[in-house]
């Protein structure tokens, strides 16, 4: 089955006057990275996640191109649009501007919402397979008063309330149609606007961690809980090597670029040695073995396959265990082809593949002095490292 397409909006248009001075909370610091910053990466770096869009207010570009700098060439990052004057007005442009693109669902994200954990991006998708809609939420355990000024006038019955998170995720044509319908209401959230189109919209557990700055203090609480993130991750370390012989041929594929040369690398599959040495530091980091315990040489179907598919297998084992990859470094050895020219196309590809950006990842290349079977140009052999960070236990 056909994978749907699933973009991600950030809503981070607003003023947030609320959280007093420094300019709106989207882009104020957070642990040494713009509050928006730590939004987006975590759609960014969800493998069920095709794309981002973030909507802007129209006077903010130069703050969101300085916040978001390492993350503007990342492969699922949208260029950003201008919002509305209202949040609802923003969502609908937002909604708008993807009408192109034709996304299956939509998930809808406040930016000051920068703790939202992989476990609940999922299961907000996952909903979407049965439903119009689904928005994370929490149930309310405290009780609630109903007052008028200072003085309470009743106790609110709190069997059946629920307290609203986002992300919260749509049928893309469903949710497009019911914006445009609510447009000049006042609704508070999405699914609101939803709810009245007559969507069926479902709640799924959200998180005690994924709250919203509103108010000053709020920055307080969430160095505590970024600091606590933090510290939960562990570190790991693969390494990988591979080597490929030369044989009769005019092109070689290293790290996804072809390139023209008198050899080609012999090898079941491309024999993309960067990509297969690359593969196996990312399998060795997280414990699962190498190429060839998932893509068998004796099996007919993995014969000239491209090598993206081992890497995007070993990137999709990180992802399912909520982790991410920090870095990846790449070592080439070979008298020839020249790799230079090449090394910037070849980090932008792997970039797209292990959906990081290319900042992350480093590719160099070395002879070997002319000594061993790479000095005497009989084939080429590669080294690579990954690291990768994953939830503690």
């Amino acid at each position: 089955m056909v994978k749907q397409k699933t973009i991600a909006i950030i809503v981070a248009a607003g003023r947030g006057t609320r959280a007093g001075a420094g300019g709106p909370k989207q882009y104020r610091p957070l642990a040494g990275n713009a509050v928006i910053v730590w939004t987006a990466k975590a759609f960014l770096d969800h493998p069920d996640i095709d794309g981002v869009r973030v909507i802007i207010h129209r006077d903010d570009h130069d703050e969101y191109a300085h916040a978001l700098a390492d993350l503007i060439d990342h492969p699922k990052l949208f260029a950003p649009v201008n919002g509305g004057a209202e949040r609802q007005d923003s969502v609908r442009l937002g909604l708008e501007s993807l009408k192109d693109d034709a996304p299956a669902n939509v998930l809808i994200h406040d930016a000051a919402r920068p703790f939202i954990d992989a476990a609940t991006i999922t299961r907000v998708i996952d909903a979407l397979e049965t439903q119009d809609g689904a928005i994370a939420a929490l149930p309310v355990h405290d009780t609630i008063k109903r007052a008028g000024g200072e003085i309470i006038t009743g106790t609110v019955p709190r069997d059946d309330l629920w307290r609203a998170q986002t992300p919260q995720g749509f049928n893309f044509d469903k949710v497009l149609a019911a914006h445009i319908a609510a447009a000049g209401k006042k609704l508070t959230d999405d699914a609101a606007v939803a709810e009245a189109a007559n969507l069926s919209v479902a709640l799924v557990a959200g998180s005690p961690d994924n709250m919203k700055i509103t108010q000053a203090q709020d920055f307080g609480m969430a160095e505590i809980l970024l600091g606590r993130k933090e510290m939960n991750m562990e570190y790991r370390t693969g390494h990988g090597f591979d080597v490929h012989a030369f044989e009769d041929g005019d092109a070689i594929i290293i790290c996804g670029i072809e390139i023209p040369h008198d050899k080609k690398l012999k090898g079941h599959s491309d024999a993309d040695v960067g990509m297969h040495a690359l593969t196996d530091a990312i399998l060795g980091a997280i414990g699962e073995g190498d190429i060839g315990d998932h893509f068998p040489p004796s099996e007919p179907q993995w014969k000239g396959a491209p090598s993206s598919v081992f890497l995007e297998k070993a990137r999709d084992l990180v992802s399912k265990r909520h982790g991410k990859i920090t870095h990846c470094d790449v070592t080439l050895m070979c008298e020839a082809p020249k790799i230079g020219p090449h090394r910037e196309k070849m980090r932008a590809a792997l970039a797209e593949i292990l959906q990081i950006e290319s900042a992350r990842i480093s590719v160099k290349a070395t002879t070997t002095e002319q000594l061993g079977f790479t000095g005497r140009r009989e084939g080429i052999a590669s080294m690579a490292t990954a690291t990768i960070a994953l939830p503690a236990g």
